[in-house]
């Protein structure tokens, strides 16, 4: 029952930071859309997008520093804390150094006849590449920091970094509008200063606030754990590369073919999809280390119920915003947006329908992760990830439209989920596959149905408007909260909900 308070601290925490960061999120991509233009954007997009993917790359490398501290943190073994985050500086210290290197030889080939960039902007974009790249050094030597925050489930800090960055992105947005300089320029300059600094400050903080925060290389230096920590690392990299080169790629082959405005299309359906994904990754970063606590316990029926209750509750926490947002989009881009590029709909109704289906699974992945046995897991991603690139390659040079790509990412999330993480999750953490498709996937698809049919039905009879918009939010929240209660949710996990409520409203 403690574990379960402390979770719903940290998810409270977490969740009052991401209400003010996701409104602030979405009205600087208005601003910076409405002062960069759509090429401008879309070209940011393509090449300063690199300091987002580099963000989904940062949290996927310190997830597995987190694994080892969280794990002994389970342990109660304060001497190997020190062990680990000392191992853990010296190997992204390293990491740091090779994705200098190959970034500096992918921007040689990049601007070489890759990419379609307006030849009066070259310069710019060349030098907003220079900015990606110490941004990425930087960020990658702070992964330990970042770990560490994670595994003491610091999340009171982690909300107060992130309002504090999203009100400075804010500011950022502002200033791009109303600046005579290359507006472009400034926005990729102060993009990537933001992101040193809010690293430099973590690392400050963590030295202060954590004993095992202590570096001393030559003292804690662990030669079996270090070859532990790079084996999980490396396997934990390559799914995690092979991930985010195929983010980046898509935005490399859609330019290639299709050119920069619709770059500008795949950034905003991208803020729409990540800002979204917020109330439900919000429990998922609540939740991971307390998994990976309960295995390093030797609670393997604990860790999996945790890991079981997750799933449920973080596609119920995706579904509830993302339904009522796919139904009512044409009415959201209208007030939201005063320049909405061309395929942007679609890109964005078929993003969060891959982001849906691979919420149900998303969970399971951490409990692999836990366990520590991730090689078949990550070779598994890698090769169905870098397929994407290879298949839309294909159909692209056939003729196929730009949303093509996002049906391919669909397809691929479905071979990934049913298939290689169900059959890791069995193999290694003892997962019953029957039982999690009954209790999990076919009860939360269906709890999901009916109220989307409900409010479809009712969506008929109203006038397009604002009057709708709220009109479906409520319904649909409320007909899905009793749904997911009656039919995904067992009695424990009611009656601990219930409990958990009443002494938030106590309070």
């Amino acid at each position: 029952m403690e574990q379960s308070k402390r979770i719903f601290k940290n998810t409270g925490f977490l969740y009052a930071r991401m209400f003010i960061t996701v409104f602030v999120s979405l009205y600087v991509t208005r601003l910076v859309l409405d002062a960069l233009g759509t090429e401008d954007f879309g070209t940011f997009n393509l090449i300063g997008g690199t300091i987002a993917m580099l963000t989904f790359l940062n949290i996927a490398m310190a997830s597995a520093s987190q694994r080892f501290m969280s794990f002994a943190q389970g342990e109660g073994d304060k001497e190997k804390q020190k062990n680990i985050f000392n191992v853990s500086v010296l190997i992204h210290f390293c990491i740091g150094i090779v994705l200098v290197l190959l970034l500096e030889i992918a921007g040689h080939i990049l601007f070489n006849g890759v990419l379609v960039i307006n030849p009066e902007r070259i310069e710019v974009v060349k030098l907003i590449y220079q900015f990606v790249i110490v941004s990425t050094f930087m960020s990658t030597i702070s992964v330990p920091y970042h770990a560490v925050i994670n595994a003491h489930q610091n999340m009171l800090f982690v909300a107060v970094i992130a309002v504090v960055e999203s009100l400075f992105k804010l500011g950022i947005a502002f200033y791009i509008t109303y600046t005579n300089f290359d507006k472009l320029l400034s926005y990729g300059l102060l993009t990537a200063s933001l992101s040193i600094m809010l690293l430099i400050t973590k690392r400050i903080y963590c030295q202060i606030k954590y004993e095992e925060v202590t570096i001393n290389i030559r003292k804690y230096f662990n030669k079996t754990l270090f070859k532990e920590m790079i084996s999980f690392a490396s396997w934990s990299f390559l799914g995690s590369f092979a991930s985010i080169t195929s983010n980046y790629g898509q935005g490399i082959l859609l330019n290639k073919f299709f050119g920069t405005n619709v770059n500008a299309a795949q950034g905003v359906s991208n803020q729409i999809s990540g800002q979204l994904q917020a109330f439900s990754a919000t429990m998922i970063q609540a939740i991971s280390p307390a998994i990976v606590m309960n295995e390093g316990a030797n609670e393997r029926e604990k860790m999996l119920e945790l890991s079981l209750t997750g799933s449920k509750i973080s596609f119920f926490l995706l579904a509830l915003f993302v339904v009522p947002f796919i139904i009512e989009i044409d009415y959201i881009f209208s007030i939201w947006l005063t320049v909405i590029p061309e395929f942007t709909k679609i890109f964005t109704i078929l993003l969060l329908s891959r982001k849906l289906i691979a919420q149900l699974f998303v969970t399971l992945s951490t409990t692999i992760d836990a366990v520590g046995q991730i090689k078949e897991k990550q070779i598994g991603t890698a090769i169905l990830e870098l397929s994407i690139l290879v298949v839309t390659y294909v159909l692209f040079s056939n003729g196929y439209p730009p949303f093509t790509i996002y049906v391919v990412f669909i397809v691929i999330v479905f071979i990934r989920s049913f298939g290689v993480t169900l059959y890791c999750a069995k193999k290694y953490a003892r997962l019953n596959i029957s039982l999690f498709m009954k209790k999990i996937v076919f009860r939360s698809l269906f709890s999901l149905l009916i109220p989307t049919v409900i409010v479809l039905l009712m969506r008929n009879f109203l006038e397009f408007g604002f009057f709708r918009l709220i009109s479906v939010i409520i319904i649909f929240g409320i007909c899905y909260a009793i749904s997911s209660s009656l039919i995904v949710l067992n009695i424990k996990e009611r009656s601990t909900i219930k409990m958990l409520l009443n002494n938030l409203i106590n309070r």
